[in-house]
């Protein structure tokens, strides 16, 4: 067993890459990588966060107005759809028993809230799975791609963080899906809010009001934070971006 290659692949299963991409980061098949993924597997008793991971999907684009730092290679340079920017979404796959998947998936505003919406956990077929993630990311123009568990749990993790800091809970449904993502006792690496300052684009049956107050109480007033609220049944223009709700 080269140990170079064992190296790598410890390193990379640490960041929570799946066997499939690890194999695609090391241009190697998977069944040459699977020996690796099992030896370091034995080497750390095979203590991991949970069931093994499957595979991990974001947005194309998620990283519109966020500070990423270049050293850790999770840029994005895909465009986002200006209607879209602000918010991310991600599933994550975990095996369920020989055949089947677990799999939870979170709708973010790393722009403000936090953790929105989360899914979960749902078992599915392989097929289903693919089934289910166009649906889960219909919304984006440039669909999804394949992300390392590191990348979506400083992403989501750190988005509820972020948010706390500015008086805002996660939805009830993320406590039974934060375990699909692994223990946090992180700081996140992403600067959230848009272009480092809170942005509060208000959506349907929010209370607009009250998370203008809770920002104002929390960072002061504007220009401390932006925020935008559509008028109903007619295009908005802001920041020279053209939103129609």
């Amino acid at each position: 067993m080269d140990s170079s290659i064992l190296e790598k692949v410890r390193e990379l299963r640490g960041q929570g890459r799946s066997p499939k991409q690890i194999a695609r980061a090391l241009g190697m098949a998977p069944a040459a990588v699977a020996p690796y993924v099992r030896a370091v597997a034995e080497q750390t008793g095979g203590q991991a966060a949970g069931p093994e991971l499957a595979g991990c999907w974001i947005n194309a684009g998620w990283g519109e107005g966020l500070g990423v730092p270049g050293t850790t290679g999770w840029a994005d340079d895909a465009p986002t759809g200006q209607e879209t920017a602000g918010t991310v979404s991600v599933v994550v796959a975990r095996k369920h028993g020989w055949d089947k998947l677990s799999v939870c998936a979170y709708l973010v505003d790393v722009y403000c809230l936090g953790v929105k919406h989360a899914l979960g956990p749902d078992v599915m077929s392989e097929v289903e799975l693919h089934r289910f993630l166009p649906k889960w990311f219909r919304i984006y123009s440039h669909g999804s791609r394949e992300a390392p568990l590191d990348l979506v749990r400083h992403l989501v993790f750190g988005a509820v963080d972020y948010a706390r800091d500015l008086g805002f809970e996660p939805t009830a449904d993320f406590a039974g899906t934060a375990g699909h993502l692994g223990t946090w006792e992180e700081k996140s690496a992403v600067t959230f809010g848009k272009d480092g300052k809170p942005f509060y684009l208000a959506g349907p049956n929010e209370d607009v009001r009250h998370v203008v107050k809770t920002l104002e109480r929390r960072v002061g007033p504007p220009p401390n934070f932006d925020f935008f609220a559509p008028m109903p049944d007619s295009p908005i223009s802001l920041g020279g971006h053209r939103l129609t709700p």
